[in-house]
């Protein structure tokens, strides 16, 4: 399986203790150097920066041959995370930007978000869902809180 990520699923199931849930999904994970690089800035958590620097050896840093230029917004690391899944014709985009996963779509590829990944980790029984989601709503990650409630209900009933 090819699953290429941006920055955003990754920061985030860092910052929530659930990292660890995405080689049992997907298996090897890549990344394009924009967005190792993104993790890597200053300015994004400590805790980050460390697990990127201890790297594990499920995530491949593997630049895009070309970055595509119909992709016209700014952010370096979506443009090159959905130029590097479209070349390699990815089975899915880890993404969470609206923006950015409408493009990914557009180039035929399928868009998995944070939310999607943490309710197809606790249907493989890998986390608990309601816990999980509890300490994404600590962080400052932007969801609307329907969302959540519509991810518990589904949980909910997988469970009976």
């Amino acid at each position: 399986m090819i699953v290429v990520s941006d920055s955003s699923p990754l920061n985030i199931l860092v910052r929530i203790a659930a990292v660890d849930v995405l080689p049992p999904l997907f298996g090897s994970v890549l990344i394009p150097p924009a967005v190792a690089a993104e993790l890597n800035h200053e300015s994004t958590p400590a805790v980050i920066r460390d697990w990127l620097a201890t790297c594990p050896g499920w995530l491949v840093v593997r630049p895009p041959a070309k970055v595509d230029p119909t992709i016209l917004f700014n952010d370096p690391g979506e443009r090159e995370a959905i130029s590097l899944a479209a070349e390699l014709g990815a089975d899915a985009i880890l993404v969470d930007d609206r923006r950015a996963r409408r493009a990914a779509q557009q180039r035929g590829l399928v868009t998995i978000g944070t939310i999607g990944i943490l309710e197809t980790a606790a249907a493989k029984g890998l986390l608990g869902l309601p816990d999980a989601l509890q300490r994404l709503v600590r962080t400052d990650f932007h969801i609307a809180p329907g969302i959540i409630e519509s991810a518990l209900a589904r949980d909910s009933l997988r469970r009976g």
